[in-house]
């Protein structure tokens, strides 16, 4: 089945922003959570309240966050970090979970993958019981690489 291609737009993110990127977060998040696990919330520390974006982003890690923007609305965000030997790291990437499964994750990805065509390879690291995550990277070209705890290591090589 095609999927016809939404019109989205990619901005740099602002501290401006946080709060309804967290919202957006925490929606993602917390349906992943009741879906897979069972639990009404669950994120990465700071995922709910906007510290998350003020750590990765706007603090000492110094990631690269892009928000994805429908009409002028805030649909989503992902974070990466580009590094001098090319071997690139997606932090993460979400969707409002009303947005999912129209295509604009893999939308996003060719855009990631336009904006940064001297990358290497592509790492991220997904959860074990996220199995939607699983599917949509592999779907990408990722490869897994390895399994520790709880945590999925995938990698993709570029040409």
């Amino acid at each position: 089945m095609q999927t016809k291609e939404i019109n989205l737009a990619y901005e740099r993110m602002s501290e401006t922003d946080i709060p309804e990127l967290a919202l957006v977060m925490k929606r993602a998040f917390d349906d992943d959570s009741q879906k897979h696990l069972g639990q009404p919330e669950g994120g990465p520390e700071g995922y709910d309240n906007g510290d998350f974006f003020r750590k990765w982003v706007f603090g000492k890690a110094g990631g690269i966050g892009w928000k994805i923007v429908i009409n002028g609305k805030i649909v989503g965000a992902f974070i990466v970090w580009i590094l001098p030997d090319g071997n690139n790291i997606l932090g993460n990437i979400f969707v409002d979970p009303a947005k999912q499964d129209l295509g604009i994750g893999t939308q996003v990805w060719k855009f990631i993958e336009a904006t940064y065509p001297q990358t290497v390879s592509w790492r991220l690291d997904t959860p074990t019981w996220a199995k939607k995550n699983h599917h949509f990277y592999e779907k990408l070209g990722f490869v897994r690489e390895r399994v520790e705890g709880d945590d999925v290591h995938y990698r993709k090589l570029m040409k």
